[in-house]
């Protein structure tokens, strides 16, 4: 799981609690230096590896989102580690604009992908993908999930491709995963035309950078 500063906790830490119990001890954060990486909450998150120690063969190479996406788009380093890694990997996915990140290293060109909404449409494309609009995509051995909470939807989907079902659905049970918000207001469609315009304002920087990055 790929570490990178800015990213989003929750992209991250859903799939991997999730994921945890698959293989104890062979779950590996990764980042360009070991140690803290901080999040675009100034949540301070800890290395594990970094490229040059992360093992070569992997089962599941796995790319968060978040507000640093744009500059990892450009983060050349990073990018030829994915596509190196991602070359040997049983699975390769993603969760919120890690799916783009993984566009930029070329891995999504020809396949059926996912992102946050924001950037889902616009950006995708530019990357070779084709955008579905659904809580987690499946092309082939890459694995997409939608915007942030939607990681907990993929680490289930990925449990239940790795262990079957049944393991699955226990730890989605042991999580107390039942989805219940309490706003109908997790899509642009149901929140309407007033909260999208405030979500807009927020996310306009990454939007904007992450096209910016695309076209390069």
């Amino acid at each position: 799981m790929v570490l990178f500063p800015g990213l989003t906790a929750l992209d991250l830490v859903g799939p991997q609690d999730l994921l945890a119990g698959l293989a104890p001890g062979s779950l590996h954060l990764v980042a360009e230096a070991l140690g803290a990486v901080t999040s675009d909450t100034s949540l301070s998150l800890m290395a594990t590896h970094t490229f040059e120690t992360c093992p070569q063969d992997l089962d599941v190479l796995f790319v968060p989102g978040g507000d640093g996406t744009p500059a990892q788009m450009r983060n050349a380093r990073l990018l030829a580690f994915l596509r190196d890694r991602a070359a040997r990997s049983a699975w390769v996915t993603s969760v919120c604009t890690g799916s783009l990140i993984l566009g930029a290293a070329g891995l999504l060109r020809g396949y059926r992908a996912t992102s946050h909404w924001c950037v889902r449409d616009a950006v995708l494309p530019l990357l070779g993908a084709a955008p579905v609009a659904e809580r987690v995509v499946v092309d082939r051995n890459r694995m997409t999930g939608a915007g942030i909470s939607a990681g907990l939807d993929l680490g289930l989907t990925l449990a239940a491709r790795l262990r079957g079902p049944a393991y699955a659905r226990t730890a989605q049970l042991v999580a107390e995963y039942a989805p219940d918000p309490p706003f109908r207001a997790g899509t642009p469609a149901e929140a309407g035309p007033s909260i999208v315009r405030a979500a807009d304002a927020i996310l306009a920087d990454l939007v904007a950078g992450s096209i910016e990055a695309a076209r390069r």
